[in-house]
């Protein structure tokens, strides 16, 4: 099985976390901007933790410092995701680090990552996100930006960062905003936390996706809650074992979760720090679980039923996949 070949969905992808090295490297050498310690002797990203990769992970973001630097990381994230059969994505970007929250100049940041997304033959939607370590006033802002530029190809809210910082509850304002603003809703939750965080993620955000979730297959009662709610999960199992979260594919939680009806899709989180693409995902999970064609075309297909996306578009990539 060619695994590059497969048309595949993405749909929890960070963008600055994708940023190919090489880009990064280039961009900084460019600025003159110094990268000491964010790179390891082979080019790749050093990190040994979850507080050490957040670390190495904003200090790679400091060299993207204008809308034409995040116009080309776009360009750059979507060729590689091209090479991996990617036909939708949907990238998680950071209104902190794309003009600091202030509107003007985030419009101008949407502008430039919108115009090189439109020149891709992938399929984009953009989910701004606010950043839980940065907390819930930050949080607001990001809502509040979100909200006002609602539409096009800005089409959903979530929250990444530091699961343990905080509560979900004090985050609900800035949800509410983007609920009323008509963006789809989505948070991590259930990765370095427990299925607790899922709970309280479901019950204050009132999220339709969840990002990872994976742990939430230490209760089973949030497991038969996620199915009978129709929860998406936005699995990254090569994250998670990079994490250290489960030691491989067959020891992690996805096909537990799957055969319990969870819905649940497939995705590679900040690639390159997590040594991983969309075809090693697909790999990965045939060589440890035996996923088939058919079984990566359903996935898929829960995939585009839960994107935030509208419905033409839907149809149009579900005939992608076999069985849509």
């Amino acid at each position: 099985m060619n695994f590059s070949e497969i048309p595949k969905t993405e749909l929890h992808l960070h963008l600055e976390g994708a940023a190919p090295p090489d880009f990064i490297r280039r961009l900084a050498a460019e600025k003159g901007v110094g990268m000491d310690g964010v790179f390891d002797a082979d080019g790749a990203y050093v990190w040994s933790d979850f507080v050490e990769f957040l670390r190495t992970y904003e200090r790679a973001c400091e060299v993207l410092k204008t809308p034409e630097d995040f116009g080309r990381l776009v360009s750059a994230v979507l060729k590689e995701q091209m090479v991996h059969g990617v036909i939708y994505t949907e990238m998680f970007l950071a209104p902190d680090f794309c003009g600091g929250g202030d509107l003007v100049a985030w419009k101008e940041y949407l502008a430039a990552m919108s115009e090189a997304a439109e020149a891709s033959a992938v399929e984009v939607r953009f989910i701004p996100t606010c950043v839980r370590h940065f907390g819930p006033e930050q949080a607001r802002v990001s809502a509040r930006l979100s909200a006002e530029t609602a539409g096009g190809l800005v089409t959903g809210f979530g929250m990444g960062g530091d699961e343990s910082a905080h509560s979900a509850a004090d985050f609900a304002y800035a949800f509410d905003m983007a609920r009323e603003a008509g963006l789809g809703l989505t948070s991590h939750a259930g990765e370095v936390e427990g299925p607790s965080s899922v709970v309280e993620t479901m019950d204050a955000l009132k999220v339709s996706r969840i990002g990872h979730g994976v742990r939430s297959i230490e209760d089973p009662a949030l497991v038969r809650r996620l199915a009978d709610e129709g929860v998406v999960l936005e699995v990254c199992p090569g994250s998670n074992i990079a994490l250290g979260i489960f030691t491989d594919y067959k020891a992690h939680p996805i096909a537990a979760l799957r055969d319990a009806g969870v819905l649940l899709t497939v995705s590679t989180d900040d690639p390159p720090y997590f040594h991983t693409d969309m075809s090693a995902e697909y790999r990965g999970l045939h060589a440890a679980l035996g996923w088939k064609r058919d079984d990566f075309d359903a996935i898929n297909r829960a995939a585009m039923n839960a994107a935030f996306c509208d419905e033409d578009t839907k149809a149009r990539m579900l005939a992608r996949f076999n069985g849509a």
